[in-house]
């Protein structure tokens, strides 16, 4: 009996674009969520303020609660702190062009106005009923983080509401 192979949730997808926006499946990255006071990961430093994130290089730190972070990294590197590696059970969406909150608005009850959710921002919420990470990466770029057991019926939910989105 040969070895079953290990298929990606949204293998094959092809970017959806449409009105001057795109949503594509994020690049594979390492996932950690750490917690504890004083704690860094993959080099980089926490945010301590509320619903923002830190950006250095290519790696990035999400503020999720006041001990709690999702790290982001293209590679595993140091860890100090408890962390829960989760690179297995997530995957990322990138929604970017001029219709990208209205897209996401089609099943998000956030207000993604940016004087109301900025870049930089970044929170748990829901899609759908699905729990998903939200992080508004720039003016007209948001970074969706979704279980890998849910990522197909967003990618297929945002599809349906790029199609009825003009």
């Amino acid at each position: 009996m040969g070895e079953l192979a290990r298929r990606g949730p949204l293998e094959g997808v092809q970017p959806i674009a449409h009105a001057n926006t795109t949503i594509t499946v994020g690049p594979p990255m390492a996932r950690a969520i750490v917690r504890g006071e004083g704690a860094r990961a993959f080099g980089i430093e926490l945010p301590t303020t509320v619903c923002r994130a830190i950006v250095q290089g290519e790696r990035a730190a999400l503020w999720l609660g006041p001990d709690e972070w999702l790290v982001l990294a293209p590679h595993p590197q140091e860890i100090e702190g408890t962390i829960i590696e989760i690179s297995h059970r997530q995957i990322a969406l990138i929604i970017e062009g001029s219709r990208a909150a209205t897209m996401l608005n089609g099943a998000c009850p956030l207000d993604l106005h940016p004087s109301a959710f900025p870049v930089g921002m970044c929170t748990r919420t829901v899609f759908a009923k699905t729990e998903i990470v939200l992080w508004r990466t720039a003016e007209q770029r948001f970074h969706l983080e979704v279980a890998r057991s849910f990522a197909r019926y967003v990618y297929d939910l945002l599809r349906e509401i790029a199609a009825d989105t003009s």
